[in-house]
């Protein structure tokens, strides 16, 4: 099996004009007007890779830890690890386990399944002053399902949808985009049986195509103020699939890290 056929080729554009995106605010028309203003239109095929910030402000994830009262657990974690404790607060709230702590770092298992540091909650780049942080999209996969029905809906095309987000790895320094939601396409492809260029059959490799395709756009995105929160992918080639982004999360039996 391949992926791609001879002379491949990829496009990545980071359109630029994106509004600041406030609570309520339709993502559609956003990234509508935003495809004009950067003369781009959509296509059967192509895929749109939007920043979790800009789904989780618009609906509305916003906490203000003045409101926030914590436990005595957040009480106690947050003395160990250097942190407000209303925000270990709303990290714990916002996961079903704690993997690692240490002094400045809190390493958990989000409630949706992804191992996180502070469960993804993120206080840069949003409004509403020193105390407001942002959470992750409640259902990052039913958020992008949303919005792929709106564009085929409205716009007639079938396109594919990535939520991506930074995040660590085990075994790495630094943070790569990865893919918290998606929508249209198989997020991993199995290559198992497959055969390489000797003819041999591969025996365990899988391509984790949505996290590929979310560090891509997320290096085109940056990381501070660049204000480029929505990329589209030209010539993916994508495997059409139901399925969300739950396949890339490996279970713990077989976490070797945990």
């Amino acid at each position: 099996m391949s992926l791609w056929g001879a002379g491949r080729q990829l496009h990545f554009f980071a359109l630029a004009n994106v509004p600041l995106v406030q609570p309520g605010d339709d993502l559609f028309a956003l990234l509508l007007g935003s495809l004009k203003d950067n003369n781009r239109r959509l296509v059967d095929g192509d895929v749109l890779v939007i920043a979790q910030k800009i789904v989780s402000k618009a609906e509305n994830r916003y906490v203000d830890l003045l409101s926030v009262q914590p436990s005595a657990e957040a009480g106690e974690l947050a003395e160990a690890v250097g942190k407000d404790p209303r925000l270990v607060e709303l990290i714990l709230r916002e996961s079903r386990d704690v993997i690692r702590y240490r002094r400045g770092v809190l390493i958990v298992e989000h409630l949706l399944g992804y191992v996180h540091a502070n469960a993804g909650i993120d206080r840069s780049n949003i409004d509403g002053g020193e105390t407001m942080v942002l959470l992750l999209p409640e259902d990052p996969d039913a958020s992008a399902a949303a919005l792929r029905r709106r564009i085929a809906d409205e716009l007639g095309v079938d396109v594919a949808i990535i939520i991506n987000d930074s995040a660590g790895r085990a075994w790495r320094e630094g943070s790569v985009g990865i893919a918290l939601g998606s929508a249209g396409f198989e997020p991993v492809i199995d290559l198992v049986g497959c055969k390489d260029l000797s003819g041999r059959p591969m025996q365990v490799s899988t391509v984790a195509v949505a996290d590929e395709l979310a560090a891509a756009a997320s290096f085109l995105m940056g990381q501070t103020d660049e204000g480029l929160p929505v990329v589209l992918v030209c010539g993916a080639n994508l495997a059409s699939s139901n399925a969300g982004s739950a396949s890339l999360i490996r279970s713990q039996a077989n976490d070797l890290f945990r």
